[in-house]
């Protein structure tokens, strides 16, 4: 019961620091839109069908199907995502909020990966509640900087039982060449916790990506990409194929 009453408590608060950080976003930005902005409410349905679900340097799932629906408006997005493994029943429900004002993001993410056959409502410590804060630099050099930090969930906790705020801090940057799509990245985490056993700077992911769209028809192409991962802290690599619908 203790334990519950915590886990809620700090889902609360994260929450709502977010919400002020939305406020005083929305403020200083006067909505973070001009004029010439689109304000209509835009819906957007995709999926993934990947190999095998790696995330952030670190092995999920076997081959799995990603659906994800998204709401956005005036710079506020509402999303869900979700990872369906087979021949693993590997269960997954994400669901985020974010606001983009200029050049800047910051946002909460709801992560629920505890599988088919456990409680999604009962269990608070299941859900792992994330801060997230990014920024890119220019449309003409789009490098993007991400920090984010775990601040509830029971995977997330030390050997007092306390948590250990795992941290993810990222840069991605995306290119092209001809007809394909390219992105490189590296993820690295400044303290031990879900990401590492060292209580140092551990090197979680380095990623390389490609994206190709295949001409099917006339007019319709199917994008496609393998991304390579190395991930020094868990000592492994990976090699992804995907399907994007």
């Amino acid at each position: 019961m203790k334990q519950q009453v915590e886990n809620i408590f700090f889902m609360r608060f994260a929450i709502k620091k977010t919400l002020i950080l939305f406020l005083v976003a929305l403020t200083a930005t006067g909505y973070g839109q001009d004029d010439n902005s689109d304000r209509k409410l835009t819906v957007d349905v995709g999926a993934d069908l990947v190999s095998s679900y790696v995330w952030r340097g670190m092995y999920q799932a076997g081959v799995s199907f990603q659906p994800e629906l998204s709401l956005s408006v005036y710079g506020f997005t509402i999303g869900a995502w979700g990872s369906a493994g087979f021949p693993e029943f590997a269960k997954e429900l994400d669901f985020y909020f974010s606001y983009q004002f200029e050049r800047f993001k910051v946002g909460i993410s709801d992560y629920w990966w505890s599988g088919e056959g456990t409680s999604y409502f009962k269990n608070s410590g299941s859900h792992h509640v994330e801060a997230n804060l990014g920024y890119t630099i220019s449309e003409q050099f789009p490098l993007s900087l991400e920090v984010n930090t775990f601040l509830t969930g029971e995977e997330d906790k030390n050997d007092s039982g306390g948590n250990n705020f795992s941290t993810y801090i990222s840069a991605s940057f995306p290119f092209s060449i001809n007809s394909m799509d390219f992105e490189t990245g590296i993820g690295v985490s400044p303290w031990k916790g879900m990401y590492g056993s060292c209580n140092k700077l551990n090197v979680v992911a380095i990623t390389a990506r490609a994206t190709k769209n295949l001409q099917l028809s006339y007019n319709y192409t199917l994008p496609v990409f393998v991304e390579l991962t190395f991930s020094p802290s868990q000592d492994n690599a990976f090699f992804v194929f995907g399907i994007q619908f």
